[in-house]
């Protein structure tokens, strides 16, 4: 798996990702309990089926963890150096059990680094839906790259 170099990307390239994954019981379940998070509307059948919800909800950090990691190949595989950050970080609506995740990622800033030759700086949108084109989660990710004529 190679994504591209610092110089190969474009103001508005846009990436529809083709890997889309079905949020399982386990996952939500491993991944709280990974992370320590007690929050009974992750966890707690009975007390989330008594929310708003009337079912489980899946762990917000682990549907921003599963955008990021689908977004990986397509976009920094073998030319990152460094992620930078994640900015403007938003989840609209809820994720649940069995809903099906895809996600899209587009160029929406590109700079030369000042201070790295041969290296520059990719600032991604990415975002998340679900199986019913919902956006479930969006962010802005920045990520230094290396150049391939570097």
């Amino acid at each position: 798996m190679m994504a591209r170099f610092f110089d190969e990307w474009q103001l508005g390239d846009r990436i529809e990702h083709a890997l889309r994954r079905t949020v399982t019981e386990t996952d939500n379940l491993l991944f709280t309990a990974l992370t320590h998070n007690t929050q009974p509307l992750h966890l707690d059948a009975e007390a989330a089926r008594a929310s708003e919800f009337g079912q489980i909800l899946v762990n917000g950090t682990y549907t921003f963890s599963l955008m990021i990691g689908v977004t990986v190949a397509d976009t920094t595989a073998g030319s990152l150096v460094a992620n930078l950050g994640y900015d403007k970080l938003v989840m609209p609506k809820p994720v649940f059990l069995g809903d099906t995740l895809r996600a899209s990622s587009e160029v929406v800033e590109l700079r030369p680094s000042k201070s790295r030759p041969g290296q520059g700086i990719v600032t991604w949108r990415h975002q998340m839906h679900n199986q019913r084109d919902e956006l479930v989660c969006e962010c802005l990710r920045s990520a230094l790259l290396r150049s391939r004529s570097a």
